[in-house]
């Protein structure tokens, strides 16, 4: 986790908290520790050590993704905001997105618009979800950061 360092991660843990007993999230998925949903097992609980392990995992895949598909040259605000959103919603999503396209036209203005759309958990608007993407939005307009 090179790039993604202080701001980013907590970004992540903040909105994601932390449940080391798994817990079905807002559509239905088996999910615990910071957000993972990766081999989860209804009947375990997990320690805090492999939910931090779990973490680092998911947000190495993330920005794996940032990396690979953003062409252009990112503040460390912008990679911030762009893995947290890629954690939450998945490569797959991040990668047919007008928010990507407009990141990769250099409409770094319009793109920052596009955070608050995915707002959506199971076809239903959900707060928690529109208020992590507020805070991505303004993770992504620092200037330099």
């Amino acid at each position: 986790m090179n790039d993604y360092e202080y701001t980013g991660i907590q970004l992540t843990e903040n909105s994601e908290g932390c449940r080391l007993t798994p817990y079905k999230d807002g559509a239905g998925v088996w999910t615990n520790g910071f957000g993972n949903t990766w081999n989860v097992n209804p009947e375990v609980t997990i320690t805090m050590d492999q939910a931090i392990a779990d973490l680092k995992t998911n947000l190495a895949s993330a920005e794996e993704t940032v990396k690979n598909d953003v062409k252009v040259e990112l503040t460390q605000g912008e990679y911030n905001a762009l893995v947290d959103f890629v954690f939450n919603l998945g490569s797959g999503n991040f990668a047919g997105s007008t928010l990507l396209k407009k990141i990769n036209a250099g409409d770094y203005k319009n793109a920052a618009l596009e955070f608050p759309r995915w707002d959506l958990c199971a076809g239903e608007v959900s707060q928690g979800l529109l208020n992590r993407r507020l805070a991505e939005q303004a993770e992504f307009d620092q200037q330099g950061a």
